[in-house]
């Protein structure tokens, strides 16, 4: 990714650390923010060149849980003393494992981590030995006889605020050399807890089931402080975002610190699983103040069966119908949540609910199940007659038979997943879903089923990356982000897309419906992210323009033969769309930066880069110009051309704190 990704829980860990003023006396501590892909041998020359830290903290999860141990033997070649801290859901409650794969561990955090690291330190600096932590409430570490030894938990942390925040603080650098914001999106958390037991997730566990909120004038001041570094987008990292009545103050506050400041922009999170009063008094507030996010759905299978064993019969997933249609009739952007390969789901239940779910809501973001530590999914592996595997570059467990799943149709199913995820759930089309099905009976799952079989057969040259990226997909861990990146790059990749559409697609349509499908189409494609046009057919120099300090690309006076945005809107609102052919013309902007974006793989984000009519950028850059007419609003575009540690002093202590990104390691 061009940008960085937010390491907040280092960021916590070193907040809470330098509060303590015999730490922030005798330590320094460095947060090191590796990009996902970088070697070990990278990490390695990065970390210990100079001279190796005295304590290495690492914040692991499956996918560097490797990588990290590898850099824990180094460190241990170079400096035998010193001390190897693991935390994260991955390790948290494994000790036993954790140390018996890699020795040069030598204490695993279980639970949160801030005041148990804070603990940690003051015990180095008093010389404790690392065989004699029986203090330090909430770690496992090994004797000096190698037997291992589990500390009394500690009590959750009930006072949040108690936890400095690492951006007011500065514990986190916020800006790079130019002053510009340095990461993706802002992470912040306005709670923590999880009232729920899923099968297949530790997030109540790890984090305990009561939820407790930080204060609302610590969440004040980090909106403030986003606001003024022109932060896009806020990612609230809470299990059920719109479950407590104080996040209707914080939507307040956000809205309000955008309408000052111009910014931040939109709100992305992982909505309350059940929608109250809050949640939708929430979304009202933001589609009448226009602040984007992306309404999540997170239902994971529509299987009475397999809902019994995921433990979610509490939730009131059978009320999403009415949501989704709400959503869809407001024009709020939604998304849905679905595991594939859970017990007791079939391949027939799976396609059936995703289907019916497509009827509502396009974007799908379906992901293989996978066994993680400490989950009743784990522990129950016998029972259901789980079979896996161990990841080959990670240390998760993918699923690859069951009782009600056999190993042929995994296979089957991963292949139409990859589709699923590269095509919908990521946004490449996006406007054809609701007009296929509506003007032709054309279901989303047949739609991807005939991509996957033409690109399969087809001699287009164009199709042979797809082609590679798809038959990865069989193993569990395709190349998602490869495909993603090719499909909204490369102009082959979208001149391959219009002779699917001709060849597979456009004969199964009636002919009346065909030219305004034809039409539904290229708008897809129009109003994909624009990204790096240099490198796009020639005649695309598009022009930058500045609206309210953010900057867009212009693709002016697009011609359509029909209304299309008119014709969908109508079909999401359940109302029959007019289908007369009209000389449409409309201005699309394009948010500048999507390459990290689209590189990224998150679909909650890329969305944002979207082309967007000059109404929907009035809408999402409202602020300072609260009330300026959309007239106004376009004449105040302002255009202009694309453009395009040091080692610590004798006697202190050094830190190194090294902090899981998704996709690789930080």
């Amino acid at each position: 990714m061009p940008l960085e990704s937010m390491p907040l829980a280092s960021g916590y860990l070193k907040a809470t650390a330098l509060a303590d003023d015999r730490i922030r006396d005798a330590c320094d501590i460095s947060i090191h923010n590796f990009r996902g892909g970088t070697t070990n041998a990278t990490m390695a020359n990065a970390l210990f060149s100079d001279e190796p830290p005295d304590v290495l903290a690492f914040s692991v999860l499956g996918w560097n849980y490797r990588s990290f141990a590898s850099l824990a033997a180094t460190f241990k070649q170079l400096n035998p003393d010193g001390w190897v801290v693991f935390g994260g859901t991955h390790v948290a409650e494994q000790a036993d494992r954790v140390f018996r794969m890699f020795p040069e561990v030598d204490v695993v955090v279980n639970g949160e981590g801030e005041l148990t690291f804070r603990d940690l330190l003051n015990c180095y600096l008093d010389g404790v030995d690392k065989h004699a932590l029986h203090a330090v409430a909430g770690v496992s570490f090994r004797e000096a006889d190698g037997t291992t030894c589990h500390n009394v938990a500690r009590d959750r942390i009930e006072d949040l605020d108690i936890i400095p925040s690492p951006f007011l603080t500065g514990a986190l650098e916020m800006t790079d050399a130019d002053g510009n914001f340095r990461y993706d999106v802002a992470l912040m958390e306005t709670n923590r807890g999880c009232p729920y037991k899923c099968a297949f997730c530790y997030w109540g566990g790890a984090v305990g089931q009561k939820v407790r909120a930080f204060s609302p004038e610590r969440l004040r001041a980090e909106l403030e402080m986003f606001g003024r570094l022109k932060v896009h987008t806020v990612v609230a990292c809470d299990a059920n975002f719109g479950l407590l009545p104080g996040d209707v103050e914080f939507v307040e506050r956000l809205i309000e610190t955008r309408d000052r400041l111009g910014f931040p922009r939109a709100l992305e999170t992982s909505w309350a699983k059940n929608k109250s009063k809050t949640f939708f008094r929430i979304v009202k507030m933001m589609k009448e103040a226009g602040m984007r996010s992306s309404f999540t759905l997170a239902l994971q299978t529509l299987s009475d069966t397999a809902l019994d064993t995921m433990n979610r019969r509490n939730m009131k997933v059978n009320e999403w119908e009415d949501l989704a249609a709400w959503l869809d009739e407001e024009g709020l952007d939604c998304y849905a949540e679905l595991i594939w390969g859970a017990p007791g789901e079939t391949v027939q239940s799976f396609m059936d609910g995703y289907d019916r779910l497509s009827r509502r809501v396009s974007r799908i973001a379906v992901y293989p199940i996978l066994l993680l530590p400490n989950t009743d999914y784990m522990e129950k592996k016998e029972q259901y007659g789980i079979k896996s595997v161990r990841g080959d570059n990670d240390d998760f467990e993918y699923v690859l038979a069951h009782n009600t799943m056999t190993f042929a149709e995994n296979q089957q199913m991963q292949r139409f997943l990859f589709m699923a995820r590269v095509v919908a759930e990521n946004a490449v089309l996006r406007w054809i879903w609701p007009a296929l099905r509506h003007l032709a009976g054309i279901t989303q799952s047949q739609v991807l089923r005939h991509l996957d079989t033409w690109i399969s057969t087809t001699d287009d040259p164009a199709a042979a990356p797809l082609r590679g990226y798809a038959a990865t997909a069989v193993g569990g861990t395709g190349a998602f982000g490869a495909a993603i990146t090719y499909l909204y790059t490369d102009p082959d990749a979208e001149r391959m897309l219009l002779r699917w559409w001709d060849e597979a697609i456009r004969p199964l349509v009636p002919a009346e419906a065909a030219p305004v499908l034809d039409e539904v189409f290229r708008y897809d494609l129009l109003t994909q992210p624009v990204y790096r046009p240099a490198d796009r057919p020639v005649g695309e120099d598009l022009p930058v323009v500045l609206v309210r300090d953010e900057e867009y690309y212009l693709r002016s006076g697009v011609r359509l033969r029909y209304d299309v945005p008119a014709i969908v809107g109508a079909i999401r609102r359940g109302a029959e769309p007019d289908l007369s052919p009209v000389d449409f013309t409309v201005d699309l902007y394009y948010r500048t930066g999507s390459e990290s974006a689209v590189t990224s793989t998150n679909h909650e984000i890329v969305v944002h880069f979207m082309g967007m009519t000059a109404a929907e950028v009035h809408d999402n850059a409202r602020g300072s110009a609260e009330g300026l007419s959309e007239a106004e609003f376009e004449a105040t575009s302002a255009s202009r051309s694309a453009e395009a540690g040091t080692p610590a002093p004798d006697g202190r202590t050094t830190i190194g704190m090294l902090k899981a990104d998704k996709g690789g390691c930080s």
